[in-house]
C-alpha cells in the first residue's frame, strides 16, 4: 500500500506541475523542494495525501493571484490551519480574501481596514490587544476567520447573512454574491 501512495503521490506532483514522462518539460526543483516541506508541515490535514492534493490543486489556482512559490504554500498553509481552526471551509477563506484584498496583504481601505481579510482595527480593542498587527498574516487570518465563523454561527448558516455582517452590509446582497461567485467560479472543491 505504501508503495501505491508513493506512485500516485508522485504522479499527481508531476501532472501538476506538468512535467509527465516523456515529455521534455523540466519541473522546477526549487518548486519541488518546497512543495513537499509545505506538505511535510501542513498540520491542519488529516493525512499527507490530503494536503498535497490540496496544496497543489489550490497553488494553482492562487498562482494568477500570488507569482512566488514559496510566498502561495505558505499562505495556503496558513488559511487551512486558520479556518480549520474556526470550522470554516477554506476555500470559502480564500474566496473572502480574493473580494476582500485580492491577496494583497498590505492591503488598507478606506475605511481602515486591515490586509488579507480586510480586518476593523476597532477588533483589536474590542479583545484587549492592541499590540496585534493586522498586516501579519496569521494575525489577520486568526481575526478574519474566528469573526467570519462567529458570524456564521450567529446566522444558523445561513451564508448571504452571515457574509453580509462580516461586511458590514447586513440586509445587502451585493457583497456575498461577490464572494459566493468568487468561490464557485475559481476555489470550489467537491471535497
Amino acid at each position: 500500500m505504501p508503495n501505491i501512495f508513493i506512485k500516485i503521490s508522485s504522479l499527481l506532483l508531476l501532472l501538476t506541475l506538468g512535467a509527465m514522462p516523456g515529455h521534455a518539460t523540466q519541473v522546477d526543483a526549487e518548486l519541488r523542494t518546497l512543495l513537499k516541506q509545505t506538505i511535510n508541515q501542513a498540520d491542519s490535514f488529516e493525512d499527507r495525501f490530503d494536503a498535497e492534493v490540496w496544496l497543489v490543486d489550490m497553488s494553482g489556482r492562487l498562482q494568477r493571484f500570488i507569482r512566488d512559490h514559496k510566498q502561495r504554500l505558505s499562505l495556503l498553509r496558513a488559511v487551512h490551519r486558520e479556518a480549520t481552526r474556526a470550522d470554516l471551509q477554506p476555500e470559502l477563506v480564500l474566496s473572502v480574501i480574493q473580494i476582500e484584498s485580492y491577496f494583497d496583504r498590505y492591503a488598507l481601505s478606506y475605511v481602515g481596514a486591515r490586509g488579507l481579510m480586510q480586518v476593523m482595527p476597532f477588533w483589536k480593542k474590542e479583545i484587549g490587544r492592541p499590540e496585534d498587527n493586522l498586516m501579519d498574516i496569521d494575525t489577520n487570518l486568526r481575526y478574519g476567520c474566528t469573526i467570519l465563523s462567529y458570524y456564521l454561527k450567529k446566522e444558523k448558516g445561513d451564508m448571504i447573512r452571515a457574509l453580509a455582517r462580516y461586511n458590514g452590509s447586513l440586509g445587502k446582497t451585493k457583497y456575498p454574491a461577490k464572494v459566493l461567485l468568487a468561490w464557485e467560479k475559481r476555489w470550489y472543491t467537491n471535497n
